[in-house]
């Protein structure tokens, strides 16, 4: 088998690599709100933001009458916070990052720090009365970092979905892995990363690589040639149909060019957030941690489940019998809606919603959906009462599910269940669709929060639902319900 390999040093890659420094933007609003300048602004106004909230407690201290304990420790609180948050990796450079991931280590950074100053200060003096200061401190110190860093994550995510921060991106390996990492980034420009093309010595014939839509550049052998001539800033590596010898090089000469790398890795299905790294030597060892959908972790979620779901009925009950006799009054026919549906194991149950449409006339056709498309939304002819389509848009159609959660049936997190029928042919024609089924289907999941709800791609559904099975925790599923709230706010009218 002929290799082609990677162009060794030479005069072009210091030319290259000339130009692009000369290219790279300093100290501009692009540098500061992308890459290593946002993980400096970052940290810039994590400290501001600390110090003025310090400022205001001390005054605020001052204007109340407060004792003033304690001030002293308080000058170290700022750094103290910022070096908590370093070392949990908060001003590291990332891909996206979640403003409810960055909730839980900014509040418990502040939180720990604040404990330190009252530690310090009760140690070094018994009788002083440092509380009323550190508290004023530590509140003032969360709502001044929470906002700017919402403020901040929020400019760089419009930034980054008008194009203004896209950086353009080389993809090594035209297969179907490339290609679907290509899909991925031109459907979510938040990411900021660009796809412009790929290269792959040997690529696959276009037939067999359908959704492949940026054109093959070259060879890895032309990586400076391409990077110089496209001006390229990201490099990501896929599967390719190169060696791993011949892959190796390619970073090294993406690092000597100064570009970000990143890499898909082999068994990518397999990998969770739960992934610990290893060595051999100097060989790297990736240690798989599986999630046990029937582990005792999932039995506490589904007891939690079913205790919350109650709860709620209980809370929303004359909610529910409001929207109930809305139904009522709006059209003729039953007030609840059942239908077959599969959920965990493959067990079928009888799923209940409000009714929101008329009845199907006699006759009527069954429906289809596209090839490569979920069912759902609205199938065929519009049947949806006024009334329906308010309860669907606000989501209160789905408020009987609670009661199939109470009996075992569903989840308030998990993969939305599907029609029997669908199921036996989903199973055949989508990967690892079947996989979904290892957990109870649920209200809400993490596809649909992610935009993937009524008639969307089966298989980025599919995808979204198994990286939650594989990613599973407690704090996901907070997540998702707290995304569904928004999710459901933001809601179009004709959704």
């Amino acid at each position: 088998m002929n290799v082609q390999p990677v162009e060794r040093a030479n005069p072009k890659l210091e030319l290259a690599r000339q130009e692009r420094a000369r290219r790279r933007p300093r100290l501009s609003a692009e540098w500061l709100l992308d890459g290593l300048g946002f993980a400096w602004l970052r940290f810039v106004v994590d400290l501001i933001m600390l110090v003025l909230a310090v400022v205001a407690a001390i005054v605020g201290a001052n204007a109340a009458k407060v004792s003033l304990d304690g001030e002293m420790a308080l000058y170290a609180f700022p750094l103290l916070v910022v070096a908590l948050l370093y070392v949990r990796g908060m001003y590291k450079q990332q891909l996206v990052i979640s403003i409810l991931d960055s909730i839980a280590p900014v509040a418990s950074s502040i939180s720990v720090a604040a404990m330190a100053c009252l530690a310090v200060v009760t140690f070094a003096d018994p009788g002083a009365r440092p509380a009323g200061l550190v508290a004023r401190a530590w509140l003032f110190a969360l709502v001044y970092v929470g906002a700017a860093r919402i403020l901040l994550v929020s400019s760089q995510r419009r930034a980054r979905a008008r194009g203004l921060l896209s950086k353009a991106t080389l993809i090594v390996g035209a297969g179907r892995v490339g290609a679907h990492v290509a899909r991925r980034l031109e459907e979510h420009p938040e990411y900021g990363l660009r796809p412009i093309g790929f290269l792959d010595a040997d690529p696959r014939p276009s037939l067999e690589v359908v959704d492949r839509r940026a054109p093959v550049l070259g060879a890895p052998a032309d990586l400076v040639h391409v990077v110089t001539d496209r001006e390229v800033e990201h490099v990501i590596l896929a599967f390719s149909r190169d060696r791993d010898q011949t892959l190796v090089p390619i970073v090294r000469r993406c690092d000597e060019l100064g570009l970000q790398v990143s890499l898909v890795p082999r068994l990518y299905e397999g990998i969770n957030e739960r992934v610990a790294l290893d060595h051999l030597g100097g060989l790297p060892l990736l240690a798989l941690r599986a999630v046990d959908p029937k582990g005792w972790q999932f039995d506490i979620k589904h007891s939690f489940d079913r205790v919350a779901s109650a709860l709620i009925l209980a809370v929303l009950s004359p909610l529910l019998l409001a929207v109930a006799l809305g139904v009522k009054l709006s059209s003729p026919g039953p007030v609840m809606f059942r239908q077959r549906r599969v959920g965990r194991d493959g067990q079928v149950f009888d799923i209940l919603k409000f009714r929101s449409m008329r009845a199907r006339p006699k006759g009527a056709g069954s429906f289809s959906p596209e090839e490569g498309s979920a069912p759902g939304g609205v199938e065929g002819e519009d049947r949806r009462t006024p009334f329906g389509r308010f309860i669907r848009r606000t989501a209160l159609d789905e408020l009987p599910q609670l009661l199939n959660v109470v009996r075992g049936e569903m989840s308030l997190v998990g993969p939305r269940p599907e029609r029997p029928e669908f199921v036996s042919l989903f199973d055949d024609d989508i990967d690892r669709y079947g996989d979904r089924h290892r957990v109870k289907s649920g209200i809400t999941g993490w596809a649909q929060v992610n935009g993937f709800r009524g008639q969307t791609s089966l298989a980025d559904r599919v995808e979204w639902d198994n990286f939650y099975i594989e990613n599973w925790s407690l704090w996901l599923d907070v997540k998702i319900l707290l995304l569904t709230i928004v999710a459901v706010v933001r809601r179009p009218p004709e959704d």
